[in-house]
């Protein structure tokens, strides 16, 4: 009889262990379906009997409204039970929310707890947002030296934004020698694994040739992948390269484009670069009402050199009314910013005779 009952309860056994595995493989295979209202009432099940992973997954799909209404609140809830069941991805998550805010009160050294502890278990992700607190000394004394501790612990398993960072550190040379060679290393890296602003500063350094030799081809390349994704320094820097010839044939139209994508997002070296094409019908017939407009909105972000071309807009009345008075004023910002074209204009346009 007592074997029959052992037998019976390995049997219940098998079968509970078979509907918690079922539940939850099928929730999130759902939910990579993108069957987000299956997705979550089969998570539901498990969550509600404590699975930690069916807590975790819920909470995503509460922060990001995914078959539910977005509630950071709920994320955070879902996030903290299975956090303290010592699910990583929970306690990363949930950190995350102490530190922008979101769904609770801003608590940066709640943030460094649950990062740190997410981070010890070998959770890349947290590692990389433990580095950054003590990169940027929140919710911790500053130590770059400690950052960089947990950026390589990522790095190694790698986390591109890692990657990205320990770049950015040997770069600078915050905590370690600036060394270039070992900057351009883990740009690579992380460019390669499609990090956005990785991409963007490999083509920096290949523009520059900052501990590599110069390469005018490659930065055009790092620069288009970049701005494909929208980064909008890369799309004004794509622009430059295309407007010299540099690593391209020259292109006024395509240097245009990139310029106008940067520049509609509110880059202001690209606002200033978009008005010279029109004062200059360069990809774009000559406009000088259009260059009047962005060198307006480039100037009005502080860009100093758009403030010279605007002055001189002012002192012969292209695009605009002339008003000596208003090109006096704008030259002088824009020279004391430290642009030396407004002292041209000064000079040109006798503005220091003009009271």
């Amino acid at each position: 009889m007592r074997k029959i009952l052992i037998a019976i309860m390995c049997l219940i056994g098998l079968f509970v262990s078979h509907s918690y595995a079922g539940n939850l493989e099928d929730g999130i295979a759902a939910y990579n379906k993108g069957d987000y209202k299956t997705a979550y009432e089969l998570l539901s099940i498990e969550a509600k009997k404590g699975t930690a992973a069916a807590e975790t997954n819920l909470g995503v799909m509460y922060e990001k409204g995914q078959g539910v209404p977005q509630n950071d609140k709920e994320a955070f809830n879902w996030y903290w039970l299975a956090a303290v069941k010592g699910d990583a991805k929970a306690q990363n998550n949930s950190a995350l929310m102490d530190e922008e805010g979101r769904g609770v009160p801003q608590y940066y050294q709640e943030a460094v707890k649950w990062f740190r502890i997410a981070a010890e278990q070998g959770y890349a992700a947290a590692a990389t947002n433990l580095g950054a607190m003590y990169a940027e000394g929140r919710g911790v004394p500053q130590d770059y030296r400690e950052a960089l501790k947990w950026y390589e612990l990522a790095a190694e398993q790698g986390d591109a934004s890692a990657q990205y960072n320990l770049g950015i550190i040997y770069e600078t040379g915050q905590g370690v020698a600036q060394d270039y060679k070992e900057a351009f290393k883990w740009y690579e890296l992380a460019a390669q694994k499609g990090n956005v602003k990785a991409q963007y500063n490999l083509g920096y350094i290949y523009a520059e040739g900052q501990g590599i030799l110069q390469n005018y081809r490659e930065a055009v390349k790092w620069y288009k992948r970049a701005a494909e994704k929208g980064d909008v320094k890369a799309q004004n820097n794509l622009g430059n390269m295309y407007a010299e010839g540099r690593g391209v044939l020259q292109d006024y139209n395509e240097a245009f484009k990139w310029y106008k994508l940067a520049a509609e997002k509110g880059h202001a070296a690209a606002q200033y670069n978009l008005g010279n094409m029109y004062t200059e019908g360069r990809g774009v017939p000559q406009n000088y009402k259009e260059a009047f407009k962005w060198y307006e909105l480039s100037a009005g972000q502080g860009f100093a050199a758009a403030k010279c071309d605007l002055a001189e807009m002012y002192a012969k009345g292209s695009g605009i009314k002339k008003d000596l008075a208003t090109a006096k004023r704008l030259a002088k910002e824009g020279f004391d910013a430290g642009a030396e074209y407004c002292q041209k204009v000064w000079k040109a346009y006798n503005l220091a005779d003009y009271y």
